[in-house]
């Protein structure tokens, strides 16, 4: 009997995924969930396991294919042959994968590895061996960190002294002209790499932002240190309150929150000739990973205190580090707020994430020189920027908008109030 092995659901809004790195080979021998290929999305990796126990016979949708859901991927064969002389439970002792040659049957060893696609990556491309890693991510998964850290410096090797020997008086030979390179040289200058489909996906959306919505930027700057201060005064308390450190993140979620409800319309996205005002506040917090941006999304922000806040924003930053967020931890998001200070970026425009109508961008921390009545004092200024769609939101509500954040971040205590 055989099975097919073919492309689950891969959550809302996603229809299509790209075949990524293949885990087996036909002949090979799979017992059900064993993970057998990994299919790339546009927001997250995903493993796709064994649906029965037998031997691949067919795959049928070689590396770097793009499917949807449904679509075939390979075949399984329930009685698929496998020779006596190497049986499937017989014990693997050695690290090195046990398949034989003429058969080319699998013996699976007694654990099975547990990394991300990229640690597998990694590991391949490095001769690492995975099994004798000890895991960092979640549930023990190995990391592209953990990788790393297995890989030790590679020197080159020092070249013998070079001796020296006399030189000899040579004819004089007429300078040539430039050389042309062959096509070969040249090309050996430059690498051909093909964008993810998270990549591509993530190029095609800011494209579309930019051709579909009238976008426009505002900016301002905020005077961080109320929020600064009193972050050091209460650090301590709160993290042996919360056993979480009080970060930035959450301030600027409640100041967007309190914004967001005074403007409603940086709070809507538009359908057809519709507005639709949302009457919950999801908001994405984006965040930079190898693989490309990706925007987690905080439910029902205004519900959760700033403790709550800073707790999904840590454990977002642990499963974007190792490569194990869900769909349903970045489906959604009514407006989103993109931190390019941690890079050092002290300006810049952000673009819209469809449909959302907002986006807050933050930058650099730095002490400025800065007029308080009448006279130069120094302040840790930062400059904000709110991208807005100005086909709902006009220039009127956007500087208000920011303003209102202003407010709010530089008297902290009136966040406690719009709480």
């Amino acid at each position: 009997m055989t099975t097919e092995i073919v492309v689950p659901e891969l959550g809302e809004s996603v229809v299509e995924a790209t075949v990524g790195e293949w885990h087996v080979q036909v002949g090979d021998t799979v017992k059900i969930g064993d993970i057998v290929v990994d299919l790339e999305t546009d927001k997250v990796d995903v493993e796709v396991g064994a649906t029965a126990t037998g031997v691949i016979t067919q795959i049928l949708h070689p590396s770097g294919s793009d499917v949807k859901i449904g679509d075939a991927l390979a075949i399984i064969d329930a009685n698929g042959a496998v020779p006596a002389s190497h049986p499937t439970e017989q014990p693997v002792t050695t690290a090195t994968p046990a398949r034989d040659s003429d058969s080319h049957e699998t013996i699976p060893a007694p654990e099975k590895e547990s990394a991300t696609p990229v640690a597998r990556r990694m590991a391949e491309a490095e001769g690492v061996n995975l099994k004798q890693i000890a895991g960092s991510g979640a549930g023990g998964r190995v990391t592209k960190h953990d990788v790393a850290a297995q890989i030790e410096p590679k020197g080159k090797p020092e070249l013998p002294p070079v001796k020296s020997t006399p030189s000899l008086p040579q004819p004089f030979v007429p300078p040539l002209q430039p050389a042309i390179l062959p096509t070969a040289e040249a090309g050996s200058r430059e690498e051909r790499v093909r964008m993810s489909r998270r990549r591509r996906t993530i190029a095609a959306r800011l494209v579309e932002a930019q051709h579909t919505a009238a976008m426009l930027t505002t900016f301002n700057e905020i005077d961080m240190s109320a929020v600064m201060d009193m972050r050091k005064r209460r650090q301590e308390e709160f993290v042996n309150r919360h056993g979480v450190k009080l970060g930035f993140t959450s301030f600027f979620v409640k100041a967007t929150l309190g914004a967001l409800k005074a403007f409603p319309r940086l709070n809507a996205e538009i359908q057809g000739d519709d507005m639709v005002l949302k009457q919950y506040y999801d908001i994405g917090i984006a965040v930079g990973a190898e693989e490309g941006l990706v925007v987690p999304v905080i439910r029902d922000a205004d519900r959760k205190s700033f403790a709550a806040i800073e707790m999904e924003v840590r454990d977002f930053s642990a499963k974007t580090r190792d490569g194990s967020l869900s769909l349903e931890d970045l489906r959604g998001g009514t407006f989103t707020i993109t931190n390019g200070g941690v890079f050092g970026s002290m300006l810049s425009t952000p673009i819209l994430n469809p449909p959302q109508v907002g986006i807050l961008g933050l930058h650099n921390i730095q002490e400025r020189p800065v007029v308080r009545n009448g006279e130069i004092v120094i302040r840790s200024m930062m400059y904000v920027a709110l991208s807005y769609d100005h086909r709902i939101v006009d220039g009127r509500e956007a500087v208000q908008f920011l303003v209102k954040v202003k407010q709010l971040m530089e008297d902290p205590e009136a966040l406690l109030l719009e709480g």
